[in-house]
This record gives structure tokens, sequence and C-alpha cells, in this order.
């Protein structure tokens, strides 16, 4: 199994296969998720898409997308 390490350089990931939301807007200011082997899931910036990655858990994803959906992180952006 590859090791991936947080800030690898998101193209040399192999065979990870990028998602971004559907609420992305086409200037290209998107968030993309790749679900990786072993659970973990890799984050990069769509703008820089060969830029640094950064790994998480599957239990910090849960935590991160439970906190957004509840609305934990408004204040950021509002």
């Amino acid at each position: 199994m590859q090791q991936i390490d947080n800030g690898v350089q998101a193209t040399r990931i192999e065979g990870a296969v990028w998602q971004k939301s559907r609420r992305s807007n086409p200037s290209g200011n998107c968030v993309e998720l790749a679900a990786l082997p072993g659970g973990q899931f890799a984050v990069r910036n769509s703008r820089h898409p060969e830029g640094p990655a950064l790994v998480y858990t599957r239990e910090e994803m849960i935590a991160f997308i439970g906190g957004a959906k509840d609305g934990d992180f408004d204040a950021l952006v509002g």
C-alpha cells in the first residue's frame, strides 16, 4: 500500500479520483476530496491541482463534515 503523508504533491497520489461539490463555482474556487486506500481522505485546492494535499482519517472527516452540517464554521465565512 502506498504511504501517503500530509503535504504530498496531489498528483503523486496514485489512483486518486478527485471529487468536488456540486456547489462549486466555474471559476475553480473549490476544495476537492479523494478517498484513499485504508479509509483515509485527501483534500486539495482545485486551483492548484498539482499542489499539496492534506490527508485525514475517516474519523476526522466524519467530525469535520458533521461540524459543517451543524453550522459550526458558519461564522468563518459570513
